[in-house]
């Protein structure tokens, strides 16, 4: 057979494993997890809320004064605004309410994530501002999905999967009006960006120059809370700068700096 013809058979061949190459990227993408995360809050949203009294708001953008904030799902009800931040993550999760940083580990691999908490804190407080709503009636509900485990306490509006629904579901006290729900969701509606690739892009480039920004925040090798640099006032290291744990007194690890 001619060598060309060879050729022509092993670039049609390369041809089909394109496709399945960039579908092997896509998949394993932080993207499509964290799409693949809420994909499926939303399917326990649908299946075990009841839509006549859980109005769900889904990818939400809202300004902020310095740029943007994403929200996963609001939730709307008489009984309060739940405000639900997803991880679709692996792994034994260990964290506090406090830490800035939470940690994730597969077998003997450790990583860092952003406090969901912290995250979602902001989320609260930016839809605070656009409703002009009581923050008693807001709560924030942080949903692990995927294949992890608790390896600490968490706090009570920390769940996993469905845990999460019966979280909100938990909240029975009546805090708005129908008129009053229907005027919040008018409101979320009216006040967030426009749904598009654009505003999607901007918002990818607010958040990557915030983890710029905090590139270089020293966190504690014990608790994992922030390190903040401080003075020695008296002793034989009076005058000397170093390292402390915000923690303190609970946490007292301190690092040296080296001249």
């Amino acid at each position: 057979m001619d060598l060309s013809i060879y050729l022509k058979i092993i670039f049609s061949a390369a041809w089909y494993l394109v496709p399945i190459f960039i579908f092997a990227v896509i998949i394993k993408s932080a993207w499509f997890k964290g799409v693949l995360g809420e994909w499926q809050v939303n399917l326990l949203i649908k299946f075990f809320l009841d839509k006549n009294e859980y109005h769900l708001i889904k990818n939400v953008t809202l300004p902020t004064e310095d740029g943007s904030t994403q929200i996963d799902q609001i939730i709307v009800s008489k009984y309060g605004i739940f405000v639900v931040e997803t991880k679709n993550m692996k792994g034994w999760i260990y964290g506090s309410e406090n830490q800035k940083q939470w940690t994730q580990q597969i077998f003997k691999h450790k990583s860092k994530f952003q406090n969901p908490l912290n995250q979602n804190y902001k989320h609260v407080k930016t839809l605070e501002t656009c409703l002009s709503a009581k923050n008693y009636s807001i709560f924030s509900v942080i949903i692990f999905i995927g294949d992890s485990i608790f390896k600490t306490k968490m706090p009570d509006n920390v769940r996993f999967a469905r845990g999460g629904i019966e979280y909100i579901k938990s909240k029975r006290d009546i805090a708005f009006s129908e008129d009053e729900v229907a005027d919040i969701i008018e409101k979320i509606e009216n006040g967030r960006l426009e749904r598009s690739f654009k505003t999607n892009r901007q918002h990818v480039k607010h958040v990557r120059k915030i983890i710029e920004e905090k590139s270089d925040t020293k966190y504690c090798s014990r608790c994992n809370s922030d390190m903040v640099l401080r003075k020695a006032t008296k002793g034989k290291n009076a005058g000397n700068e170093f390292w402390g744990c915000t923690s303190f007194p609970t946490c007292r690890n301190v690092t040296e700096i080296t001249k």
